[in-house]
């Protein structure tokens, strides 16, 4: 894996699903290196692919389910025609699993052939469909909350963990981490610095060579996608949301806000009412990775 093919992701939506059957075509699991603070999670039906969590390599088989946790570095190589489910989540959507998410790794990112268990098929299909009806079926986000944590309490039973250090190959994953569950403090080089007993000079120097970000760039993505999310879903004023989200001055909100979404978060707030009006319920963006 080169580095300079690493790329963060910076994502607005709690959940984001697919199928390999799309549009009435075909999308592969194939994609280059990349991390973002989400659970991925990819429920394998048939063909072959390989999948990769940090170093390790794992050929896909029908009935496999791969999960990479936040801030892990993945990817996939596409062998051949391929039917699985994809799904992207927020663990701060569960609370009660958060903690064994973002402080731990698994020992092996696959559980072979959970995915043919009948119990966790059916969680399968059942969160699928509530994602795809969420915004036509009465209680359809509830369903799909209780889906999510139903089904990765199943996984999460059948994967042995093992808590979070620092280390080479660590390292990153444990500097991003600190990092989404602080970015609404005063973050700096020098704190992590001290809270993490590395180098601030090494810790700028992960961001630029294998993110292509400056630090303080990266933690104004997390403050602005979580500002995005109180733009949705709560009447908080903009001025609230800025002080939540971390950002000292609502002149730094505003110029983060519309260097990454393009738009104001005023005029994005705007937007949103008006589609939820167009359509009605709940929005689930589809995300190809």
């Amino acid at each position: 894996m080169s580095q300079n093919q690493l790329r963060y992701e910076k994502r607005t939506s709690d959940l984001s699903f697919r199928s390999s059957e799309r549009n009435n075509k075909t999308t592969f699991l194939r994609c280059s290196p990349h991390l973002h603070r989400e659970i991925e999670l990819v429920c394998f039906f048939g063909g072959r692919a390989v999948a990769y969590a940090d170093s390790v390599r794992c050929e896909l088989e029908p009935g496999d389910i791969f999960i990479a946790f936040p801030n892990q570095i993945h990817y996939y190589d596409t062998l051949g025609p391929e039917q699985y489910y994809l799904f992207i989540v927020n663990p701060e959507t569960m609370p009660e699993l958060a903690d064994q998410f973002n402080l731990a790794l698994p020992h092996s990112p696959v559980i072979k052939g959970a995915a043919n268990h009948p119990r966790i098929k059916e969680t399968i299909e059942a969160l699928y469909h509530a994602c795809k009806n969420a915004d036509t079926t009465p209680f359809g986000a509830t369903m799909r909350q209780g889906y999510l944590l139903a089904l990765f309490s199943e996984l999460l039973a059948q994967m042995p963990l093992s808590r979070l250090h620092l280390g080479d190959s660590n390292a990153l994953r444990a500097i991003v981490s600190f990092c989404t569950q602080n970015f609404t403090e005063n973050l700096s080089l020098s704190l992590l610095e001290e809270r993490l007993h590395l180098n601030k000079y090494y810790i700028s120097h992960l961001f630029s060579g294998k993110l292509g970000l400056r630090f303080n760039d990266y933690i104004n993505s997390l403050r602005v996608s979580e500002a995005c999310r109180y733009l949705l879903n709560t009447d908080y004023s903009i001025t609230d949301i800025s002080e939540k989200v971390g950002f000292n001055t609502l002149r730094t909100f505003n110029r983060a806000f519309i260097k990454q979404m393009g738009i104001p978060p005023t005029e994005y707030r705007k937007n949103d009412l008006r589609n939820q009006k167009d359509v009605g319920g709940l929005q689930i963006p589809s995300s190809q990775n």
